[in-house]
């Protein structure tokens, strides 16, 4: 993955700025090696993560990281979010977290879907639970299953990480 370091004037070219965030989507399947097949031929590429339970694809035409994964959640979009490159995207990401008018939902560090990451997340109006992360690292195990199951209420006072840990939770 690129990785690029802010100028001294803290702004990035047309083409700098192109390169930065990846739209995120994970999808719960009911039917893992027919999902991989079917994205597989759509995108015309492998999954760059492949494990029992889980795939993943990072592409750069579109620039999304699409996951999918089959460990008893809901058939559907589990959550949208916003993958950022670097700690200097992370805070500026995570700042309009802040200006969005909803509860925001540190998780800090954590391992989910074989990777180790920083993330926060976000409910839009709908409902839709978004994620904002940096990924530092990949995993061997699965790690916390990244969706809560219970949406996070604004008048809650403290916050709680994700529901997780196993595909129960989910």
């Amino acid at each position: 993955m690129r990785r690029t370091q802010l100028p001294a004037d803290g702004r990035r070219t047309a083409e700098e700025e192109s390169l930065m965030k990846r739209f995120h989507v994970h999808v719960s399947v009911g039917n893992l090696k027919q999902s991989i097949q079917f994205y597989t031929e759509l995108f015309g590429s492998q999954p760059s993560v492949l494990k029992s339970d889980y795939a993943r694809w990072m592409l750069d035409d579109p620039r999304v990281n699409l996951a999918i994964s089959q460990r008893g959640a809901a058939l559907g979009v589990q959550h949208l979010g916003i993958q950022a490159e670097d700690r200097a995207e992370l805070e500026e990401v995570y700042g309009r977290l802040q200006s969005a008018n909803g509860p925001v939902l540190e998780e800090g560090v954590t391992t989910c879907c074989y990777a180790k990451s920083e993330k926060s997340w976000i409910e839009d109006p709908q409902g839709v639970q978004w994620e904002t992360f940096l990924t530092t690292g990949e995993s061997t195990v699965y790690g916390h299953d990244p969706v809560r199951t219970e949406p996070v209420k604004a008048q809650e006072a403290t916050c709680c990480a994700p529901n997780c840990c196993s595909p129960q939770a989910a």
